[in-house]
């Protein structure tokens, strides 16, 4: 079988591409080298092992995940970088839904260290918290109110697990609200 002009980014992407549509848990290498037309075999000259391949799958998506949370709040602050950011991440989460599972893998530490996407997240989420003041260890306490609360939601919508007829663009409307307000009135530790 012919190698396709594979290369580890190439595979990668296509992994990538392939968990959007059967989601991140369900990809696999034969699924992959059948799409290039190559043996199983032949990717392991580009990848360790499935292990890897995830790994690279969710280094990739943090970036595109920051650069979309990049562009949601650049020059905002406040309730508008909040709504930027929470409707950035969710568009992301449902436009690619298995490169949005990707970003919940736990990665080593190292690996996060060395990826510019995932310190580019962290940066940008406690940077568009900046306007609320909260010191640390509230502003620690508030991003996980935050990603526990937009996870949740992630979850069930992509499920169709809300299954009442209010609108739920509306309701995401009033949940933002309400983190915003719990952020400008949060009572900081002692």
């Amino acid at each position: 079988m012919a190698r396709a002009g594979l290369t580890a980014d190439r595979v990668t992407e296509a992994a990538a591409d392939l968990a959007d549509v059967v989601g991140f848990d369900n990809i696999t290498l034969s699924a992959l080298a059948r799409g290039f037309g190559v043996a199983d075999a032949s990717l392991y000259s580009h990848v360790r092992n499935m292990r890897d391949l995830r790994t690279r799958v969710a280094v990739r998506a943090a970036g595109e995940l920051a650069d979309r949370l990049a562009t949601a709040t650049a020059g905002r602050a406040g309730k508008e970088s909040l709504a930027g950011f929470a409707n950035a991440w969710r568009d992301f989460a449902r436009d690619c839904p298995g490169r949005y599972q990707a970003t919940q893998m736990a990665v080593d530490p190292e690996v996060v260290a060395g990826s510019s996407g995932h310190q580019r997240i962290m940066a940008i989420t406690y940077a568009h918290l900046g306007a609320y003041g909260l010191p640390e260890p509230d502003l620690t306490d508030a991003i996980r109110l935050l990603r526990s609360t937009y996870q949740g939601f992630f979850a069930i919508e992509a499920s169709s697990g809300f299954g009442h007829p209010r609108d739920l663009q509306a309701s995401w409307e009033k949940i933002l609200d309400a983190l915003d307000s719990a952020l400008t009135h949060w009572r900081v530790s002692s």
